[in-house]
């Protein structure tokens, strides 16, 4: 029996033959492959076969050395392949196991969606699709006669509820701002447009005339056409069976070799795109590569009747997507039970396929007849159960690996790679000819996740489970997952457990959320539960699970529910008195000979001066910044001290410098640090101390009087209380590490201190502050207070393309001295910018909330995006922070901004904003 299922029964007796199996283990032929041996089966049911010529490979032999090499013939390959050679690196070469598009990109789906939740992402795919649809500058011209097989049919998202409506609404609002033509559509409407759709139980629909469909192969096959006739070399036939590494700087290693059955081919970068394959092709260099197998699928049916140039459909409520094909359709979608490919994929396993699991895919069958009846009358022609790559987070793979330098990765597209492999493609081939990507690609940055997590088994299939299961669902602001928890957590986590904290997770590390009321705490503690998979895959679903209900409760685009409680930890920070703890933020020391020398390099302002802390950006080459970060000499009496000494480590006879940074970029930061120590050759060592070293924040206007009763250390002279100084005491015989910082805008400290003392010190301080109104506090009370004072938050309102200057940093940049990316700074000193952060406070009338992702409106005219959103609770205000681009020759300053007309477009309503360069609350 083929691993193709050709059935001309209809939709409704498959499904009832998938009700008459009495289990799964006793349907016959289940998990079976499709034999690669005979080809033959492969071209007659499947929509996509390899579109192979003899122009595919390079003739010849296989060179001796290269530039780069990309491993995998997927369209995630092709398109790097073809974006390095547009950016004039044409000693690539590219090397396909078997022959080009037989892992996954054969099978895909092939739609091309315009619109995402992120303002990147819909930069990827715009890539994708002008390559596609501009015939003067596209893949076309590049290509010669090869079709990508571009249609533009449209796009259509079904609404079944008020939410859902929502979220596409902000789709629309952020697309406006990239010039993508969308609108809502009532049932009415929708059902003109496509008149085969069932609109009894539709709220509403989002259309995009601009969406499309391409032919995988198609398109694999014109990025290597392309790429070939720039140079690059193509050798199918050829598997990879050893990456050599060489030793480089302070132990690093570097690739050097890639050994084949071909031959051997000396090189210093390659770039693992190898999709389901990419962990086997990573542990020849010794990468992890956090990455899951699952079985994903689609049925193909017979020809339906007035159904040509219809839209494709997403009926995200019923994890549902609907698409053309020819003039049969082909529909699919993601499954709370999906199937685990629990073995690693064999390197024959070439334009192979499962058999389809019948039950597991009823769902999707009854969501089709649901969505268009006619479907029941209309037999199947082929169906397609093939391996796709899933990652932890639903996001790819990419940038140079924090193991070995020179190994890139593309992959982990979670079923998306075709949509987004231009912009994919375009971003990879920056990064590794010029070092570093030109948009802002954190997000699918394998440096967002610490290489300890990367090769956890057990949490990367947990988590990408949960990705796959929830993948259709609506994408709220404050959303936190339930795979995948209690990875890492502080010594005070039960401790605050009980006092009703509501935690959320990042990097891994469990933290302060926000807190319940006492009323809460008694009906039940939000503690975190192990992953029970959503009552699939053989475990029981958790029942009155505490913990999924507190989150919950915030899944709205409006007000979500815990909003009161957070706003009044804000208000008890900002009146009486606050302790946060804040023990998951990234800690190093940066030690040895050339610490000092290395510092002056890494930071924009000039750190390590005797008793302070210092706040500062570290940037890239091109000035954008790569991080904000707080440094200070670590004082001689703590390197000596019980607990201390041991926890930061280090050099105690050389100059060591602390570096605190936020937890959730923990190992991006520590990546870019040692990246810049490996190619200045600084005899400089950086040491991760996170796990070693508890933060506590006492914020609020009665730390001061709090502290003082848990120390005697005299709190009165200017070294204990002018900000940026950092002193040793002790609280109650805990040694702790003070530091007069803040950033919620109040006067307070940060104590940092060993783990062990953790419980200790938290205990004194919350005993002498509770009488005085000292309570609990969450990051979620931070972001707000953060927000209101003006502060930035990296990666949202502060950038890897945002420089300082722009982000209204400039006061951070030295001007004495040289370090990285200074020279653009000094370049935009003397020129001016153009580009400025802005702070917009909404109407005070409105109340409607932000979130980010909104329009920034101008004179009538959408002119930018909300970076950032937040709340001041001194004022009832929501306020927004993003950047606009000036005009020529103009100046931007309040002045400016006054004499303009400010709005913030969400979900298509705009509401009157007020404009400055600075919160008006500073």
């Amino acid at each position: 029996m083929s691993g193709i299922l050709r059935s001309s029964s209809l939709l409704r007796r498959a499904m009832w033959a998938a009700a008459l199996k009495p289990t799964l283990g006793q349907m016959p032929g289940q998990n079976r492959l499709c034999s690669t041996a005979n080809k033959s089966d492969i071209g007659s049911g499947v929509p996509y076969q390899s579109s192979n010529t003899s122009e595919s490979s390079t003739a010849g032999s296989l060179p001796s050395e290269a530039d780069c090499v990309v491993i995998g013939g997927g369209v995630a390959g092709c398109s790097a392949l073809y974006h390095l050679t547009k950016l004039g690196m044409k000693n690539v070469v590219l090397l396909e196991s078997a022959k080009l598009t037989a892992g996954t990109t054969w099978h895909s789906a092939g739609l091309v969606w315009r619109l995402r939740p992120s303002d990147v992402s819909i930069e990827l795919l715009a890539h994708t699709r002008d390559l596609l649809h501009d015939e003067e500058n596209g893949l076309r011209v590049d290509c010669g006669e090869v079709d990508p097989g571009w249609i533009q049919n449209g796009g259509l998202f079904v609404a079944n509820t008020k939410e859902r409506l929502d979220e596409y609404k902000r789709l629309m609002t952020l697309g406006s701002y990239y010039g993508i033509e969308s609108s809502v559509l009532s049932p009415k409407e929708t059902k003109e447009l496509y008149p085969l759709m069932n609109v009894d139980d539709v709220y509403g629909t989002l259309y995009s005339p601009g969406d499309g469909i391409v032919e995988p192969a198609g398109i694999a096959q014109a990025y290597n056409r392309a790429a070939v006739k720039h140079g690059a070399k193509v050798f199918e036939e050829c598997g990879v069976f050893a990456i050599e590494t060489k030793e480089g700087f302070q132990s690093s290693r570097q690739v050097s070799a890639v050994h084949t059955n071909l031959g051997v081919i000396r090189t210093n970068c390659v770039l693992n795109a190898a999709g389901g394959w990419a962990p086997s092709v990573g542990a020849l260099a010794g990468v992890r590569v956090p990455l899951v197998v699952m079985k994903h699928a689609y049925v193909v049916t017979e020809a339906v009747e007035g159904i040509r140039n219809t839209p494709s459909v997403r009926d995200h409520n019923a994890s549902l997507y609907v698409k053309l094909q020819g003039d049969s359709l082909a529909f699919g979608g993601y499954e709370s039970n999906p199937i685990f490919v629990d073995k690693k994929l064999s390197s024959d396993f070439n334009f192979g396929l499962y058999e389809l699991d019948w039950e597991v895919f009823s769902a999707h069958m009854q969501a089709a007849i649901h969505r268009i009846p006619c479907l029941e009358h209309v037999g199947i022609k082929s169906t397609v159960c093939g391996p796709e790559s899933f990652t932890p987070d639903h996001h790819p793979l990419m940038g140079e690996s924090p193991e070995v330098r020179g190994f890139f990765l593309s992959c982990g597209y979670n079923s998306a790679g075709i949509m987004l492999s231009g912009g994919c493609g375009k971003q990879i081939a920056e990064w590794i000819v010029h070092g570093r990507p030109s948009l802002d690609m954190f997000t699918y940055d394998i440096r967002r996740y610490a290489p300890a997590l990367a090769g956890n088994d057990g949490w990367c299939r947990e988590r990408s489970h949960e990705s796959l299961a929830t993948n259709f669902g609506v994408f709220y602001p404050h959303d936190e997952r339930l795979a995948g928890r209690n990875m890492w957590k502080d010594p005070l986590h039960q401790e605050l457990l009980k006092a009703g904290c509501v935690y959320e997770e990042r990097h891994c590390w469990e933290r302060p959320g926000w807190f319940m009321t006492s009323e809460e705490r008694e009906i039940g503690l939000p503690e975190i539960l192990p992953y029970d998979y959503q009552g699939a895959n053989g475990h029981a679903a958790h029942q009155d699970y505490d913990y999924k209900s507190a989150v919950e409760q915030d899944f709205s685009f409006r007000q979500p529910k815990s909003f009161e409680k957070i706003v009044d930890e804000c208000r008890t920070c900002r009146n009486t008195g606050a302790l946060f703890n804040m023990s998951s933020f990234g800690k190093f020391i940066l030690t040895g000979k050339d610490a000092r020398r290395a510092a002056d390099w890494l930071f924009t302002n000039n750190v390590g001066r005797e008793g302070e802390v210092t706040y500062t950006c570290m940037l890239n080459k091109d000035g954008g910044t790569e991080s904000d970060v707080t440094v200070a000499k670590v004082p001689q009496a703590l390197m000596n001290t019980q607990g201390f000494s041991q926890a930061i480590g280090g050099d105690t006879d050389a100059e060591s410098l602390y570096i605190a940074c936020g937890g959730a970029v923990t190992t991006y930061v520590q990546c870019h640090m040692q990246r810049v120590l490996e190619d200045k050759q600084f005899n400089a060592k950086l040491i991760d101390i996170t796990p070693e070293l508890g933060l506590l924040s006492l914020q609020g206007p009665i730390s001061k009087e709090v502290l003082q009763l848990c120390t005697e250390t005299d709190l009165s002279t200017a070294d204990t209380t002018q900000y940026g100084k950092q002193f040793p005491l002790e609280i109650n015989g805990e040694r702790v590490w003070a530091m007069r910082m803040s950033y919620v805008g109040e006067f307070g400290y940060e104590f940092h201190v060993p783990m062990e003392s953790l419980v200790a010190v938290y205990r004194s301080l919350m005993s002498a502050g509770q009488r005085l109104g000292l309570r609990n506090a969450g990051y979620r009370a931070i972001d707000f207070l953060s927000a209101e004072k003006g502060y930035h938050h990296w990666h949202s309102d502060l950038r890897t393309t945002d420089t300082p200057l722009e982000a209204g940093l400039g006061f951070l940049c030295s001007k004495t001295k040289d370090y990285y990316g200074s020279g653009v700074i000094q370049q935009q000193q003397n020129s001016g910018i153009s580009r400025r952060r802005i702070c917009l406070v909404s109407d005070k009338e409105s109340g409607v909330p932000l979130f980010g992702n909104e329009a920034i409106v101008c004179d009538g005219k959408v002119v930018s995006y909300v970076r950032r959103a937040g709340y001041s609770c001194s004022s009832d205000q929501w306020l927004a922070f993003g950047y606009i681009e000036t005009e020529p020759g103009v100046k931007l300053t309040d002045k400016v901004l006054a004499g303009r007309k400010y709005e913030i477009e969400q979900m298509g309503i705009r509401t009157p904003a007020s404009a400055s360069l600075k919160s008006p609350f500073v």
